[in-house]
């Protein structure tokens, strides 16, 4: 039996409550052990073992997680930032991404916690036509989610958190700030390789670890699952100092696979619309986002400021655009980095096309009634909920939204 007809017969049996003793067929015991724990495991795992003369895999990783020790190719954990680089340069196909639907399904059977998806803003057409995200919300519920929250509305916060620091940090035209907000690998890359210009990374966590600890803080028993392309947030759910915010990362694949395994029929759904997110937080799912996000937001607050943003997507173009600013040959003050081409819309588990992710993306950001994070009264009762008189407040005496740099 492969590993994905294990995969598939595991998560089935999970699904409709059968044991895993009735598992017909031979299979490789290890394997099913990384399905069952999966965060015993790393999150990159070989197939089968590898005799690779000049292993493709270890020159495609920058954070040297993939090493050749006695002919064989080893995997460091501590050093896996999930960017999935590895996967793609492997010519033999003989790596792959921890899996953690097991562990999602045992979350939602277990009665004792609630249970939140919090869903990434490149969700929007990942799962059919009929897949809308006020259809999608039901069909959440009735795999045993206690409800949906977009990600995009803590995007909202930490756009602000970002817009107001960049009016305290910019003093003169060699200034500059570093986008914090998004991608993991982005800032795994600067603390690793360029040390130098990290204290113009403001210390804010990803929106997802920002959704997840604020729902936390209002639901305490509660447990969190992010859903997003991305294979990095699965490492970034594994950091010590960030672990307690989400119990469990999915990627869309994921979540497509146990959509079926439910038969879930989107069309039967009844609509449950809400808006919790302003245009600029559902931007964050693509490249740009981000800068256009804060761009707009501190031209709101101080349109006499100069903001100029530089973007980059791809773990070479990041790498390329952190060299030019180590070495000051670039104009900008605003510097954006995401590890993916296309940004999370071209994440490497989506389920659909990066240019129709993109389009899916703008077109639902286009649709929210509200631009900007200071108009989404979402973002307003979030605070009043957590204790904060003023947004500014919020995002300069919360420690909810910061982290070690």
């Amino acid at each position: 039996m492969t590993f994905d007809e294990l995969y598939k017969k595991v998560i089935t049996a999970k699904a409709k409550n059968e044991k895993l003793t009735l598992l017909e067929g031979s299979y490789d015991k290890g394997q099913l052990d990384c399905l069952l724990h999966p965060k015993e495991h790393p999150l990159i795992r070989r197939k089968h073992d590898c005799n690779c003369e000049d292993p493709a895999c270890v020159s495609a990783c920058i954070f040297e997680a993939m090493q050749v020790e006695n002919g064989t190719v080893t995997i460091r954990s501590e050093l896996c930032s999930g960017c999935g680089e590895c996967i793609k340069a492997c010519k033999d196909e003989n790596l792959a991404l921890s899996k953690d639907t097991v562990t999602a399904i045992e979350l939602l059977k277990d009665a004792a916690h609630p249970v939140y998806a919090l869903m990434a803003p490149a969700f929007v057409g990942q799962f059919g036509e009929d897949a809308t995200p006020s259809r999608l919300r039901p069909a959440l519920k009735q795999i045993g989610f206690t409800g949906m929250l977009e990600v995009a509305a803590f995007a909202d916060i930490l756009t602000l958190k970002e817009s107001l620091e960049f009016t305290e940090n910019i003093h003169s035209p060699e200034s500059f700030q570093l986008t914090s907000c998004c991608c993991p690998v982005w800032i795994g890359m600067i603390r690793k390789d360029f040390s130098k210009i990290v204290s113009h990374l403001p210390p804010s966590v990803s929106p997802m670890i920002a959704c997840g600890r604020i729902v936390k803080e209002l639901h305490p028993d509660c447990k969190t699952i992010f859903i997003g392309p991305c294979l990095a947030k699965k490492a970034e759910a594994r950091d010590p100092e960030l672990a307690p915010a989400i119990d469990c990362v999915l990627t869309f694949e994921e979540l497509n696979d146990m959509l079926e395994v439910f038969q879930i029929d989107f069309s039967a759904m009844k609509e449950e619309k809400r808006e919790h997110s302003s245009t600029a937080g559902r931007l964050y799912g693509r490249t740009g986002g981000v800068s256009k996000a804060v761009g707009e937001c501190v031209k709101s607050l101080h349109p006499e400021y100069n903001f100029s943003p530089v973007t980059a997507n791809g773990v070479a173009n990041c790498k390329a655009l952190l060299s030019e600013i180590l070495s000051g040959d670039i104009n900008g003050n605003f510097f954006e980095g995401m590890a993916c081409d296309g940004g999370c819309a071209g994440g490497p588990k989506r389920v659909i096309p990066t240019e129709q992710c993109k389009k899916n993306i703008n077109d639902y950001a286009a649709a929210s009634p509200f631009h900007t994070p200071a108009e989404n009264p979402y973002v307003a009762d979030l605070m009043k909920r957590l204790g904060f008189l003023t947004v500014e407040d919020f995002v300069e005496k919360s420690k909810i939204l910061t982290r070690n740099l």
